[in-house]
């Protein structure tokens, strides 16, 4: 989040979605987990109210990841698909605007999901001192995994198709390629790098996902109580700690940004404008 915030060079579409990736990472280790671990070990000491409300933050986080995958998978999709026409359709202002409607439309979205739970709070609760509360799994299921999974999917298998024929158009010309064409073929190979590592990052979260949401669409019933749904929701937040990690691997002006922060090089005048790759 420091990075990509205070560095003007990285100010750009698709490190503004990953900006927006890390806010529901952080978001997600700093209060979803503490409170995820008090609700399954202790009782709950907060009231019925506060149980109900609590359960909003996480489907906000999570609804929110799911949207920013979306929009990760469009932008990307727009990059490699219609490229002479990115720079133009997609802009700053423009995934400005996506990604708080993003958030906007999730946490209405968890709101009108647990709304019954606050008709009074606390009635589906079987003994003093738990923390239950009851969704429409159907609607869950589909808005948060079925609908955005599928859109994914099918916008990350025409990238793939596209990358593969260009790769194969510009194995087949490269003899009579001219030295004018080698900054568009090196554009053009930064690109397809760039989808490779993004979709590292959607089947990663596609694994860690899709557990959960299969066994809600099988036999959940809609109670937040069964000690495997725990595990799978476990597994779901794991998705949070991985992503930083897919970001050092694979970019590697990552790592140059994380040694010009602990270097204290980012308190130096200018260093906003510093050149990062």
């Amino acid at each position: 989040m420091l990075i990509f915030s205070h560095c003007r060079q990285l100010h750009t579409p698709t490190n503004l979605l990953l900006l927006s990736l890390a806010v529901s990472d952080f978001l997600v280790g700093i209060f979803v987990q503490p409170v995820e671990i008090l609700v399954k070990q202790t009782c709950w000491m907060l009231g019925d109210l506060m149980c109900s409300l609590y359960y909003v933050l996480p489907l906000i986080i999570l609804s929110a990841s799911v949207g920013n995958m979306v929009l990760i998978s469009i932008d990307r999709y727009v990059a490699i698909c219609d490229p002479l026409h990115y720079s133009i359709k997609v802009t700053n202002k423009a995934v400005i605007i996506c990604v708080l409607l993003c958030w906007i439309c999730s946490f209405f979205f968890a709101l009108i999901l647990l709304f019954d739970n606050l008709k009074p709070p606390g009635k589906y609760k079987s003994c003093y001192g738990e923390c239950v509360v009851k969704i429409v799994v159907i609607v869950e299921v589909a808005v948060s995994f079925i609908i955005p999974i599928t859109v994914i999917i099918v916008l990350n298998m025409k990238v793939f198709v596209v990358s593969v024929s260009q790769a194969r158009g510009m194995r087949s010309h490269i003899a009579s390629v001219s030295l004018k064409l080698s900054k568009t073929l090196t554009d053009k190979k930064s690109e397809r790098k760039a989808a490779r590592t993004l979709g590292v990052l959607i089947l990663v979260f596609l694994i860690c996902y899709s557990p959960f949401y299969c066994s809600a669409l099988t036999h959940y019933s809609g109670l937040t109580t069964s000690s495997n749904e725990a595990t799978l929701i476990s597994v779901m937040y794991f998705n949070s700690c991985v992503n930083p990690i897919i970001y050092a691997l694979f970019y590697p002006w990552f790592k140059k940004t994380i040694r010009f922060i602990f270097s204290s090089q980012m308190l130096q005048p200018g260093s906003r404008d510093a050149s990062i790759r």
